[in-house]
């Protein structure tokens, strides 16, 4: 069982503070500070190369910064179920023989302990999870034979499994349908009447300007962070992308983006 990581009353859910992180000479984030409050919906923009996985990495615990702190309701990532990270698509084997009620389960992993198995009221938590995404009827389907909408509705009910309190979504809506997309950001409005916090990255400024309450905008660090209103004028926008930033005839954004990603 992992242990219990005390939650100090009346602190943010997430507290970052002059956060630097560093690969062999090459900064990824320099002094970046922000805070967030339960129940917000975060976008984090910001150019191929501006952080954004870095950051993810560092509040989900994964990652150790050079300088700087992060700290989750008071205390240092690290051993926090409240956080779960949901991948992007590619990063997955989706030829593992797991079904997604399997996947599901695995948000339990910190509650059972390595050696224990589920009980019934870890299954109780499961089909409730599975119900909230409206993937009851699939919890037998081998992961791979979702559809990409599927597959991240399957993670997000996993995350839910673990109890967790922040999601940290990284490119979810990527190569979805329009459909499907707008399914997400609807089950995102039903995590938010949970208090749940959720912080997605998106490549996509107007979808970003238009569902989500803050937008947090990157390159290394940070160019700004406020109500879309705010942090999408052409002057901020221009200081991330530079040149890459276009914007077509009906008003869209535009990013010709083509570096690697952080």
């Amino acid at each position: 069982m992992y242990p219990h990581i005390h939650h100090e009353p009346n602190q943010p859910i997430l507290d970052v503070r002059d956060l630097t992180v560093r690969y062999n000479g090459r900064v990824a984030l320099e002094k970046v500070t922000f805070h967030l409050h339960e129940g917000e919906r975060i976008a984090v923009v910001g150019p191929n190369g501006a952080g954004k996985s870095t950051l993810f990495q560092v509040v989900s615990g994964v990652l150790q910064p050079s300088a700087g702190e992060v700290k989750i309701f008071g205390s240092r990532p690290g051993g926090h179920v409240c956080i779960a990270y949901i991948p992007q698509r590619s990063q997955v084997d989706w030829s593992f023989p797991v079904s997604v009620a399997d996947v599901v389960m695995m948000g339990r992993s910190a509650k059972l302990g390595l050696l224990n198995w589920p009980h019934k009221r870890d299954w109780e938590y499961v089909h409730h999870a599975l119900e909230i995404v409206e993937l009851s009827d699939l919890a037998s389907r081998q992961i791979g034979q979702l559809s990409g909408g599927q597959q991240q509705r399957m993670f997000i009910a996993r995350a839910l499994a673990q109890e967790a309190e922040l999601m940290l979504m990284d490119e979810p809506l990527s190569g979805l349908d329009t459909p499907s997309q707008e399914g997400l950001l609807n089950l995102m409005d039903t995590l938010r009447t949970q208090n749940v916090t959720v912080m997605v990255a998106t490549h996509d400024l107007d979808q970003a300007a238009r569902h989500f309450d803050r937008i947090m905008l990157l390159n290394h660090r940070m160019i700004a962070f406020d109500v879309p209103q705010i942090v999408m004028h052409t002057e901020h926008l221009l200081e991330a992308y530079g040149g890459r930033l276009k914007i077509d005839p009906g008003g869209t954004l535009l990013v010709d983006d083509c570096c690697p990603p952080a």
